[in-house]
């Protein structure tokens, strides 16, 4: 057992009871370790790792994050800051701004994906003549290049 700051014993859980209460992977926990966004949990004697509460939060921060679609790297800017404690909400609230203008922007995106093929859809006759509308308009460039 670890202690925390009051002298109290921490309990220590294995990596499958972490993945089960941050509802995450056993392989998303170890690939979160390995590239830095997680720090390496302590091991027991026998080299099996576990993780005190502080993980635990960690985790489903970084679940619910890249649940919101953040990237890696907004993952751990945001962690930065986080630990920083004394960073202004305005360099967060930036960050959820800039994020949510990149989510409208996919949004119009698809909507636009979205109309065109409805349109090659609706001239596709689906009959049995050789020939889709739909497949050669795919082959046409739209674009000079």
């Amino acid at each position: 057992m670890r202690h925390d700051v009051a002298g109290n014993a921490e309990p220590l859980i294995p990596i499958g009871v972490l993945a089960r209460r941050t509802r995450c992977n056993i392989e998303t926990i170890r690939f979160y370790e390995k590239i830095g966004v997680l720090p390496p949990p302590r091991r027991t004697e026998s080299g099996r790792r576990v993780y005190g509460q502080y993980l635990v939060q960690r985790l489903t921060f970084v679940r619910r994050t890249r649940e919101l679609g953040f990237t890696l790297e907004d993952v751990r800017a945001l962690l930065k800051l986080a630990d920083a404690r004394d960073v202004p909400c305005s360099e967060v609230k930036h960050m959820a701004i800039v994020h949510r203008d990149d989510i409208k922007a996919k949004i119009a995106d698809l909507q636009t994906m979205q109309k065109v093929l409805d349109t090659l859809i609706g001239q596709c006759q689906a009959g049995d003549q050789p020939g889709c509308p739909l497949i050669e308009t795919l082959f046409r460039q739209t674009k000079p290049v």
